[in-house]
């Protein structure tokens, strides 16, 4: 393995300050889940069934918007786009604190359809900024420094939530996406590569949303689907043994795990496809059912190996859809991208949950593992049935 092609990728200029950039631009968002719910929790007296319905809201919210919002950076640009959805973002978390809990809630799908799409943007802007036969370890790249973000955001969030207050927390989101929003429209980097001819002209949805980009998406709801159910399985194994204070630690070696499998899938010279790595993120999941009653250390252990898929089955979901969708509709096709994933992530938590809730948490590593298995079979099948359509050129 050889490290070769990240050197390649980090020398194209322009990439290692869109890779800065995005990594601090996305800190906030790994840390709104777990400080709003705290807030609800605490400052507000509510339960946390009322919680989940505010991160319901935000969550479907942005999955509506997802795909409108990248509609309007592929006719508007980018600068303009991130102006609007950074400002509505910055002044939503800002605002929350001093919100009574109705008016939070009626806020929170508005303010979901419009939030900045960090994710989506840095996707189109290393399309952009790296030719075709890189894009591999970028997207790789990209992954492992969101995984990293991961490790970071909760954490601080916790941190200023519990030892200072959730008011202070959540008004840093907010200053945080403020200061995002600035960078962003500041460097304004390309969303798309010099040599991509875009035309007026932009195609139907029926002509490049093929079966083949369709079971991409799926495969992408599919593996946040499992992660989410696998989250919250290992979160209900460690109640049941009375170690749920390791939780963290826990999640913090399924993030490096992911990282370590995201590095080799970008430095290897030829990888598995999505849908072979969505099969083993899921596969691989159903075997912890067995850890489920194990000590903490054990069952972090049993998590490896799945998590070793999830860096590469993110990178190699955004390389298929990139290859497939035209530089016109890039920024839509992104968009469903992350509207796939965060219904996916919507799904998994209610659906492993009510699993959990009637049976125990082993149940709940199978049940993640099954369904997102099931994702794979169905994209599985609509792979073959665009297998002699070919991806579609750039208009």
């Amino acid at each position: 393995m050889s490290f070769q092609p990240y050197l390649r990728v980090l020398a194209l200029p322009g990439v290692r300050t869109a890779m800065l950039l995005f990594f601090f631009t996305r800190l906030p968002m790994t840390a709104t889940g777990i400080t709003l719910t705290l807030h609800v929790v605490s400052d507000l007296g509510r339960g946390y069934g009322q919680a989940g319905l505010v991160g319901t809201a935000t969550m479907l919210g942005s999955a509506l918007g997802a795909p409108l919002v990248g509609r309007m950076i592929d006719r508007y640009g980018l600068r303009p786009v991130t102006a609007v959805c950074g400002t509505t973002s910055a002044v939503f978390w800002l605002a929350t604190p001093h919100l009574p809990y109705a008016a939070l809630l009626a806020a929170a799908l508005p303010a979901g359809m419009l939030v900045l799409p960090a994710s989506s943007i840095a996707r189109q802007v290393l399309t952009a900024l790296v030719p075709p036969e890189s894009r591999r370890s970028a997207y790789s790249l990209d992954s492992i420094l969101l995984e990293t973000s991961f490790m970071v955001g909760p954490s601080a969030g916790i941190a200023l939530s519990t030892q200072v207050s959730s008011t202070l927390a959540l008004s840093g989101i907010g200053a945080w996406f403020a200061l995002g929003t600035i960078a962003l429209c500041w460097f304004n980097p390309p969303i798309r590569h010099d040599t991509e001819t875009v035309t007026a002209a932009r195609p139907p949805l029926r002509e490049w949303l093929t079966p083949r980009l369709a079971g991409a998406l799926l495969v992408a709801a599919g593996a946040l689907f499992c992660l989410m159910g696998t989250e919250l399985a290992t979160l209900a194994a460690l109640r049941s043994t009375g170690e749920v204070g390791w939780t963290g630690l826990v999640i913090a070696v399924m993030c490096v795990a992911s990282v370590a499998g995201g590095v080799v899938h970008g430095a290897v010279r030829k990888s598995l496809s999505q849908a072979r790595l969505m099969v083993l993120l899921t596969a691989l999941v159903i075997p912890v059912a067995f850890a489920s009653g194990l000590p903490w250390w054990l069952l972090a252990l049993a998590l490896v190996p799945t998590n070793l898929a999830c860096a590469p089955t993110l990178a190699s979901t955004a390389e298929e859809v990139t290859g497939l969708a035209p530089p016109r509709v890039r920024g839509e096709a992104m968009g469903l991208l992350d509207a796939a994933t965060r219904l996916g992530m919507a799904a998994g938590s209610p659906v492993v949950g009510f699993v959990i809730d009637h049976g125990s948490a082993g149940w709940g590593f199978a049940a993640a593992g099954l369904f997102g298995l099931g994702f794979a079979a169905v994209a599985f099948g609509l792979r073959r049935r665009g297998a002699a359509v070919p991806a579609v050129a750039s208009p």
